[in-house]
């Protein structure tokens, strides 16, 4: 190490890496962990995470880093990637680090976005495994997700074929009387198939279903994966399993996963799917995958229970949040940290050159074409008129009461005179500053910046506390979250948005729920087209979802697909593996 990242592709040096990758036994031996708290499965293994949490209950928790970024452009500015250099920094610099990143999904693994995995020498190892189900939680998810769309078309077929005698003698079951216009669920797959985004299913004969509409989501999309993010233990999971909400009946009363006797069934397929996988960077550092929900209908990060394992294993503890600080970080400052009860000691904002000459007025960037010029040559003047877009972020997190460390992931076209621009304004903005080439370098290039984290968790001026109290109303927090995250001048609801609003604020039941803002993360607004820090804006509201097993509300400005579609120049088409070995090959 490390390896020559301008010539290698990211699987080659995952490849490589692996040769000297430790065992399950050489991690509990390194991690101090006892033999019945590793479940190994196959060169990877899980950890019984309740087992470990019980023995070391009573050890202080270690240093809690959060990895966030500015508004990316489509190709994203590499918050993985700036996660594992990190790990691999202050692993240089001997501590005792490790991690935990979201498990990623196998529609964008084999479509445009890749797995996910970082890059270069900054990655996660060993590659394939990760990029092609890992230890099965998505295959989980998939099947107790899709059990109970099982359980209510077959439900709604035995309604429909039996009168009620019949219904409580042959199948021992009372009439839900279950509305096929407002049936909420769908199926999922780990798959981009648009042509599956609208279907028809039970066509045929009585025998052959309910013919209704139905649909597809993609599984991260699914609300067992957002429960999977957030529950503090089985128990916990086993009652969201049976509260999610499959369809209403013709009263308008939610019909639930429980109502259907369901949700024991669906836990029992997540029963393994609890514990987080532990896997390394390329340098080895541990680091554990576990959940991976949408960053926009979800929480977008990996779970509390990894976190909280990591920071009982670990004196450093690095974890991501997806997209920008205005939605990741946001989450996870007023929902995540809410909910585990843990705060964070510091945040780091992932920044690059090319994103904020985007900011700055610069070309249209497009996934899988070349750059234009004014990214890959030196422009102070562009670069210089998208920085507000960074010194916004840095505003957002120290609102939290955090201050945070800008990390500059370089490429090899910054120049100098560009990274000591970026610099000036983040410490004028009251940031750490500090460039990184962990791509390039891995831990040895990444020591400045570890140097600024370690620097930064010891600052005692860290005042962590959330934006709004729970007992805020659901559009005082929309209202806050637009002008103080987003900058925007207030919000304006459709008469539908705002009269869902009003009846779940009369009812005490959603007092609880999370408020889980949906946008899109190309931009501060809702309009993924508008760059940089625009003034003189209105969020606009069109609906709020609800999500009854994982207690989110979802209030959405604009609109939202959870079934993603395939490209045209998808990424199987340069994936292989060789007969002989069995080796997978063209990951990225």
């Amino acid at each position: 190490m490390p390896y020559d990242a301008t010539k290698m592709m990211d699987w080659q040096i995952s490849e490589a890496a692996e040769v000297n990758m430790p065992t399950p036994w050489e991690f509990q031996e390194k991690l101090g962990l006892k033999k019945d708290e590793i479940l190994p499965m196959g060169r990877l293994c899980k950890l019984d995470f309740m087992k470990i949490i019980d023995r070391l209950k009573d050890r202080p928790d270690g240093k809690y880093v959060e990895v966030t970024a500015i508004t990316p452009t489509p190709l994203g500015e590499g918050k993985s990637t700036t996660s594992c250099g990190l790990m691999e920094g202050l692993g240089k610099r001997g501590k005792n680090v490790g991690g935990a990143l979201r498990q990623p999904s196998g529609g964008p693994t084999m479509n445009i976005k890749g797995t996910a995995a970082g890059g270069g020498n900054s990655l996660l190892i060993p590659m394939t495994e990760f990029s092609m189900g890992l230890t099965g939680d998505i295959n989980d998810i998939m099947n107790a997700h899709n059990l109970g769309m099982v359980a209510l078309t077959a439900r709604m077929q035995h309604e429909r074929n039996y009168n009620d005698e019949q219904l409580e003698r042959l199948t021992k079951m009372r009439r839900l009387d279950i509305d096929p216009t407002r049936v909420e669920m769908g199926w999922i797959m780990d798959f981009c198939a648009q042509s599956l985004r609208n279907i028809i299913i039970g066509i045929g004969g009585r025998t052959d279903g309910f013919m209704m509409q139905s649909k597809f989501g993609i599984a991260v999309s699914s609300e067992i994966m957002a429960i999977l993010s957030i529950v503090k233990d089985l128990a916990d999971m086993k009652k969201r399993l049976n509260e999610i909400t499959v369809a209403f009946d013709k009263r308008g009363k939610a019909v639930t996963t429980g109502d259907l006797e369901v949700g024991n069934a669906m836990t029992a397929f997540m029963r393994n799917a609890i514990n987080p996988t532990l896997m390394c960077t390329a340098e080895y550092q541990p680091c554990l995958v576990h959940a991976g929900p949408f960053a926009n209908i979800a929480v977008g990060q990996s779970s509390i229970i990894a976190d909280r394992v990591g920071l009982k294993l670990f004196d450093y503890h690095v974890t991501e949040s997806g997209f920008a600080a205005d939605i990741g970080f946001e989450k996870f400052w007023n929902v995540k940290c809410r909910y585990s009860g843990l705060k964070p000691h510091v945040s780091v904002l992932t920044t690059t050159i090319r994103a904020l000459k985007m900011h700055g007025g610069g070309p249209k960037v497009v996934a899988g074409l070349a750059l234009p010029d004014e990214y890959t040559k030196e422009n102070l003047a562009l670069l210089e008129k998208g920085i507000p877009n960074m010194v916004h972020h840095i505003n957002t997190i120290r609102k939290s009461g955090i201050n945070p460390v800008v990390c500059i992931n370089s490429f090899h076209t910054d120049t100098k005179d560009e990274i000591a621009l970026v610099k000036k304004h983040a410490e004028a903005a009251g940031a750490r500053c500090a460039v990184s080439q962990h791509w390039l370098k891995g831990g040895e290039g990444a020591l400045e910046f570890a140097d600024a984290v370690i620097d930064a968790c010891e600052d005692t001026g860290n005042n962590f506390k959330f934006l709004y109290p729970l007992e805020m109303k659901l559009r005082e927090r929309v209202a806050l979250v637009a002008k103080e995250v987003y900058g925007a001048d207030g919000v304006a609801w459709t008469p539908e948005a705002e009269a869902k609003a009003k009846m779940l604020e009369a009812d005490s039941k959603y007092d609880d729920y999370a408020t889980m803002m949906v946008k899109t993360h190309l931009s501060l607004t809702h309009d993924p087209a508008i760059k940089g820090v625009p003034k003189g804006w209105t969020l606009p509201i069109r609906d709020v979802l609800i999500y009854s097993g994982a207690k989110f509300l979802c209030p959405c400005a604009g609109t939202i697909s959870l079934m993603p579609g395939t490209s045209s120049n998808p990424a199987f088409r340069r994936v292989d593996v060789d007969v002989n070995t069995g080796k997978v090959t063209g990951l990225f």
